[in-house]
């Protein structure tokens, strides 16, 4: 009996990971992405963006990915991805000026699955209006992207908001936490909500857990029924040991979202890697 179990188990497992990987789509199903792409810069050697920019955009067509939270993207970027995923259009805006300098947290999405019904972006300070405002102690500007989607194919809505929390300011992570609920909030309403992103800070840390327990949204990864992949997201390029590299990279959802697969993401390209971050990949069913 307990054989038996264990391959149905292992049947069960097998069949979802097929739906999920392969080119069979679950009805409804809606592929979400969070992906620090890492930005162009020319210190990178082989791990620039001109050796990693075509298989970046391959995997998102590969994996038919609908909507991608991408972090660290400066405008050469963003219109490589653009080039590169055809199929998809863009919502933000550079974090210097509002406009196009600096990265950005760029949201893609698949044009011809969704329809963008409003959209906006704010800054993770104590301005959060005013475009390049520099918050508590951090040492980046740093901005939320969003944008309320309506499902074509299920009539469904939702907002989709992606960020990228300093890397330098503990305080400026802390209180960037609290403005993204309260805004996320005032945003969203009833709606159901995705939030994806680069927190640089672990599932223990303190902006994850005042995200975590503020009861509203749940950590994708920890409510998925089948998960693969390593239990980190940060490698800088495989250069850090396997038993630093920390899990700093998360896709968050309200309730009504079912979670049934959840993949870590790391593939060798070549000399390098997708980026020095993990992308991660959910299947998403929204109730």
């Amino acid at each position: 009996m307990c054989a038996f179990k264990s391959f149905l188990t292992i049947l069960l497992y097998a069949i979802v990971l097929g739906l999920f990987f392969g080119s069979g789509r679950v009805q409804g199903q809606i592929k979400i992405m969070t992906f620090n792409i890492r930005l162009d810069h020319a210190g990178d050697g082989e791990h620039n963006w001109q050796f990693r920019k075509s298989e970046a955009s391959e995997l998102i067509n590969q994996r038919e990915v609908d909507i991608v939270g991408t972090q660290e993207v400066l405008k050469n970027q963003l219109d490589d991805l653009l080039s590169g995923c055809s199929s998809y259009a863009s919502v933000g805006v550079g974090r210097f000026d509002g406009k196009e300098a600096g990265e950005y947290s760029a949201i893609l999405y698949k044009r011809e699955r969704f329809a963008v019904l409003e959209s906006g972006n704010f800054w993770l300070s104590e301005r959060p209006d005013v475009a390049g405002s520099k918050g508590w102690d951090a040492a980046c500007e740093r901005i939320v992207s969003w944008a309320k989607f309506k499902d074509l194919k299920s009539g469904k809505q939702f907002v989709f908001l992606n960020t990228h929390f300093d890397h330098v300011g503990v305080e400026a992570r802390k209180k960037s936490a609290l403005l993204l609920l309260t805004k996320a909030k005032m945003i969203a309403g009833e709606l159901p909500v995705i939030l994806t992103g680069d927190f640089n800070g672990t599932p223990e840390s303190e902006p994850v857990q005042l995200i975590i327990n503020s009861g509203w949204l749940a950590d994708a990864g920890e409510k998925a029924m089948f998960s693969t992949g390593p239990q980190w997201s940060f490698h800088d390029f495989g250069r850090l040991p396997a038993e630093e590299r920390p899990l700093i990279d998360f896709i968050f959802v309200t309730d009504r979202f079912e979670v049934t697969t959840y993949e870590n993401i790391f593939t060798p390209i070549g000399n390098t890697f997708h980026s020095d971050h993990n992308p991660i990949l959910v299947e998403l069913q929204l109730n």
